[in-house]
């Protein structure tokens, strides 16, 4: 199929349905929809790999998800669900011992039996700090694994630390004994065939252009998938991922562009829902040991310069919801007095400056991503630039494929980085990720701070939420007082898909979820 660009503007002009033939080049005009059990879905970004344990990105995970399973699954709505085990785990009383018992009908897609022996080599290898897993430090107070019964299993930990079973979802699977010294890291990277017990097999990755599975005839869910194969594309421009959907070259989209969402939906051939997420910040990291983001009143005058509700209605057109800290508005965690201290008020932030190292502005680079994540960041950007100017700070916009732009945020090399981050909805992730030592994005804020570090240990150690809104509540005042970490709100995920479409229903947050989608 030839790929081929749109101008977003000339795409709406032409009246989204009504003028696509104007548009269109002939053999996308003239192509015949997609036919039989083969299920395609659209991509904004290239995904860097499928491998779990050293994944990235929110919309790659869809690979992951497909071939990779976990003891437990954080479902489209959030709730936390037993997947390879047969029940959520059994917690001592110290809440640093974990038994799960084991589903005894799983088979990998080897023919291998999935036993006990499997999940603790899956996390010693995760753990052994010589495989270089991008996401170890998310698990690094599991101190031992032990296989007690072939479909039993416990984990034992440093310390209570509850949210390891939400990211368990996003950043860990379970793989056959061995497999990892046999086939190398090169292969789970790019060509994991046979090493998961998920409902779809890897068949092919074609580079720039699309990743594709089979189903798995074996698979421990009776029935699924109901296709036969899922294509998984990668278009990285708004107006052509919504031209191969009118087309019906393509069943689902990933990130529609939110000033034409509302009528898209409304096409014949298209439906479209969108869902606030828990878990997806408007982000920019500010990079505190660089100046002038070395200033804590310089990154309050950033913070206090930016009209969150202007974005959310204007630029994003409601799938947005404006926030100053890092907790939605709609989440129980979500602390309003914190929020208020660092929102839009242009007067404030003039005073911050002036109180600054930097009294008379100064000028920054901001990089951004050239892909859209969930959201296209770049009108925000163009957004956060015309306001900052207004105080005298110049900034400096830097354009970035994903795949760059991530790791310069992970080795602290930006000043100021504005993405789309994506957590599974629980309140701790974004704060640990991005504020605390020795996580994959620790140096993009250059932040530590002992108290609020004390603060996630006793989160970690508590289970009444009313106790713990207490403790995010004075987190997220740390948070204000320090501005380490620039949010703008929380997005909403949406999807376009075809009516011939059954059963998809848009995540909340994790990623596009294909495996009971029937087409």
């Amino acid at each position: 199929m030839t790929e081929f660009t749109l101008d977003r503007r000339k795409f709406l002009a032409g009246g989204a349905a009504g003028g696509l033939a104007a548009l269109l080049p002939i053999d996308l005009l003239h192509a015949q929809p997609n036919n039989g059990k083969t299920l395609t879905v659209v991509l904004p970004s290239n995904p860097i790999t499928v491998d779990p344990i050293n994944q990235l990105n929110h919309d790659a995970m869809v690979l992951g998800q497909t071939v990779f399973e976990n003891l437990v699954e954080y479902d489209l709505d959030g709730v936390l669900k037993p997947q390879l085990a047969k029940a959520l785990p059994t917690i001592s009383a110290d809440k640093k011992t974990y038994v799960f018992e084991l589903r005894d009908d799983v088979t990998f897609q080897n023919g291998k039996k999935m036993t006990a022996e499997d999940v603790k080599y899956s996390f010693d290898y995760l753990l052994d700090a010589n495989n270089k897993a991008a996401r170890r430090s998310l698990f690094t107070r599991i101190t031992k694994v032990t296989v007690l019964e072939p479909y039993r299993v416990q984990f034992d930990l440093s310390e209570p630390y509850g949210p390891w079973l939400y990211f368990l979802t996003k950043y860990m699977g379970i793989f056959p004994v061995g497999s990892r010294q046999e086939h190398g890291d090169a292969y789970f990277k790019s060509s994991p065939k046979g090493v998961g017990t998920g409902f779809g097999i890897f068949e092919d990755w074609k580079p720039n252009d699309s990743i594709t599975f089979v189903k798995n005839p074996n698979y421990w869910r009776k029935g699924l998938p109901h296709w036969d194969r899922l294509v998984v594309k990668m278009i990285p421009e708004d107006a052509t991922r919504v031209a191969y959907l009118l087309t019906g070259q393509v069943d689902v989209i990933s990130a529609p562009p939110p000033r034409e969402f509302n009528k898209l939906k409304t096409l014949p051939g298209v439906t479209g829902a969108s869902r606030p997420t828990l878990g997806g910040a408007l982000l920019m990291y500010t990079n505190t040991l660089k100046p002038p983001l070395d200033d804590v009143n310089f990154r309050k005058a950033i913070a206090c310069a930016i009209d969150r509700k202007t974005i959310g209605d204007k630029v994003y057109y409601g799938l947005l919801d404006p926030s100053s800290v890092p907790a939605p508005p709609r989440g129980w965690w979500f602390n309003a007095a914190a929020d208020k201290e660092l929102g839009y008020d242009l007067e404030r932030a003039k005073a911050y400056l002036a109180k600054s190292k930097y009294p008379t502005g100064a000028e920054i680079d901001l990089s951004i991503q050239a892909e859209p994540y969930l959201l296209d960041t770049k009108d925000a950007a163009i957004f956060v630039q015309a306001q900052l100017a207004k105080i005298g700070i110049k900034v400096n916009l830097k354009v970035y494929e994903f795949s760059v732009l991530i790791q310069q945020a992970i080795r602290g090399e930006h000043q100021m980085a504005l993405q789309v981050f994506m957590s599974p909805g629980e309140p701790s992730y974004i704060l640990q990720v991005c504020l605390t030592p020795d996580q994959v994005l620790s140096k993009s804020t250059g932040y530590n701070n002992p108290e609020l570090n004390g603060l996630l240990a006793k989160a970690f150690a508590e289970t009444d939420q009313d106790k713990l809104k207490d403790i995010y509540g004075a987190i997220q005042t740390i948070v204000a007082r320090d501005a380490p970490i620039g949010v703008l709100g929380y997005v909403h995920a949406a999807n376009l898909w075809r009516p011939t479409v059954e059963n998809f229903k848009v995540n909340q947050g994790l990623t596009i979820s294909v495996g009971e989608v029937k087409v």
